[in-house]
């Protein structure tokens, strides 16, 4: 089973973090959706720095607590439908919160989003990793294949 750790603060009643060490128990990001929605909530939606920042040291906690936490990226709720791929935004402006918030608040991390096939993010938690361009792959945030397993 994973680890859950059920955080609130003043303006979310819960968060829960959800981490499978067993790589077969991972999931892609419409699966995880649906696990949130199953359990009565949403993928994680970002409003701001102060939010981003709870959820960074949430999971720096959830390392230290430790559980042998290892290299594993979290699917947030952010995602780009096929449907815009004909309009002509710029790719970035393309992305949703997959629960309808409107927060304008994004962490990519340099480079990102790449486009293409990836159309669904995750926060990058993978803290063996040799730094890239934009540092340490911590807490920013990637577009992935929605079909990856995290």
């Amino acid at each position: 089973s994973g680890q859950k750790v059920c955080y609130g603060d003043l303006k979310h009643s819960c968060y829960k973090l959800a981490y499978f060490q067993d790589l077969s128990r991972r999931v892609g990001f419409q699966e995880a959706r649906q696990a949130c929605e199953i359990d009565g909530g949403a993928l994680l939606s970002l409003e701001s720095e102060a939010e981003q920042q709870l959820i960074e040291n949430m999971l720096q906690n959830l390392t230290k607590s430790g559980s042998g936490i290892s290299d594993g990226d979290f699917w947030i709720g952010l995602w780009r439908s096929s449907d815009g791929l004909a309009t002509s935004s710029p790719c970035p402006d393309l992305y949703q919160w997959a629960d309808g918030s409107i927060s304008p608040f994004r962490n990519w991390y340099t480079d990102e989003p790449s486009c293409g096939s990836e159309a669904c993010v995750v926060m990058y938690h993978q803290p063996t990793a040799n730094p890239g361009l934009g540092g340490p792959y911590l807490y920013q945030w990637n577009d992935d294949r929605c079909n990856m397993k995290h």
